[in-house]
């Protein structure tokens, strides 16, 4: 049979120039060329104002990270965030008047009687769950339930 290696490390950027990965140079590069345009465009001091802020902004995109995570998609989830927020909450104001439930009165107008609740009793959960312990070897029945746990204990299941 073939050997195959297996790729490790599949999260780590690769490097192309020096330490910096593709996306760094190329978060750098741009930020380089808005330098660059406001050099030719502006006047030195706004030429410098911008100069700062572009580098600025471009190095923490580029290099910062929050939680191993770049510092782009940060902001992206951050923008999802702030626009879909995760917390739903239902406001109850508007049903109160609306709705009433008054589940005696609509039993008496459909002519239905209160539920009975049937109770199951400890030993018919105890036989109950030895049908289910033994998945269906012990039948259950109240007449031959002594014969039947001595079956079991006799196959010694």
């Amino acid at each position: 049979m073939q050997q195959f290696t297996v790729p490790q490390f599949i999260d780590v950027e690769d490097k192309i120039i020096g330490p910096l990965t593709t996306r760094q140079f190329l978060i750098m590069l741009g930020g380089f060329m808005i330098i660059g345009i406001s050099y030719k465009i502006f006047d030195f001091s706004l030429f410098l104002f911008i100069g700062v802020c572009v580098f600025g902004f471009s190095g923490v995109l580029a290099f910062f990270k929050i939680n191993g995570m770049p510092f782009h998609f940060f902001i992206l989830n951050f923008l999802q965030t702030s626009r879909k927020p995760g917390l739903r909450v239902w406001s109850n104001a508007q049903n109160k008047q609306e709705a009433t439930y008054e589940p005696e009165k609509i039993n008496k107008e459909l002519g239905i009687g209160p539920i009975p609740v049937k109770h199951v009793s400890t030993s018919r959960l105890a036989e109950l769950s030895l049908i289910v312990d033994t998945q269906g070897a012990y039948h259950g029945g109240i007449q031959d339930k002594e014969e039947n746990i001595k079956k079991l204990y006799d196959l010694k299941i």
